[in-house]
């Protein structure tokens, strides 16, 4: 019998919101959080898994940005379309205390407080993508546009080519 997935945060918040979402459980390795070896376990295109990183700009503050995991975030892209000059990732020791969230299991839904959002583009490309439950080992795919829509995020090039 496959075990239960227990529901996180970010589930039961789209739950509440009535938008429909798969939760896919997956093997965690803890010396790899990657967003390559989570494809790997899912046994999808790395271009369809998307990772979550906070990054705080000079002018407006801590923003989200979403990109595929095989992807870099262009610091500069990411400032420029937030409003900033610059913006850097935020240190490993704020994740949890600013979002509620552990490196390797952070969602960019039911984050601690909303956060300006922006999502890469080629989101656009799938019907479904996947980002973090919340909690290493579980993934929830959804459709693009309603993460967009729940969120409120901002699509746009956020990743230098390559």
């Amino acid at each position: 019998m496959a075990k239960k997935v227990e529901k996180t945060n970010a589930a039961r918040l789209l739950d509440r919101a009535k938008i429909a979402y798969e939760l896919v459980p997956y093997t965690v390795d803890e010396d790899n959080l990657a967003a390559t070896h989570v494809a790997e376990e899912l046994g999808e295109d790395i271009a369809t898994v998307f990772k979550t990183l906070v990054l705080r700009g000079d002018r407006t503050g801590l923003f989200v940005c979403v990109i595929p995991g095989d992807r870099e975030v262009d610091l500069k892209a990411a400032a420029r379309i937030s409003g900033n000059k610059k913006a850097d990732l935020i240190p490993m020791k704020e994740l949890l205390p600013t979002t509620g969230y552990i490196r390797g299991g952070c969602s960019p839904i039911g984050m601690k407080k909303p956060l300006p959002t922006f999502i890469h583009a080629t989101c656009l490309h799938f019907e479904r993508i996947y980002i973090s439950a919340g909690v290493r080992g579980l993934q929830i795919a959804i459709a693009p546009h309603d993460l967009i829509d729940y969120v409120g995020a901002t699509v746009a090039e956020l990743c230098a080519e390559g």
